[in-house]
């Protein structure tokens, strides 16, 4: 039981760490969007 929590548990520090990159590149995503939104407002 604890070996299979252990396992759980460096997936999901893996899976963190994985997302942080992928989050970056989202924010990047939307704030290009928004400066999008921004010029054709004007």
């Amino acid at each position: 039981m604890k070996r299979i929590l252990i396992v759980l548990a460096v997936g999901m520090m893996i899976f963190t760490l994985s997302a942080c990159e992928t989050m970056k590149g989202l924010g990047k995503d939307v704030e290009d969007a928004g400066e999008w939104v921004q010029k054709k407002a004007n």
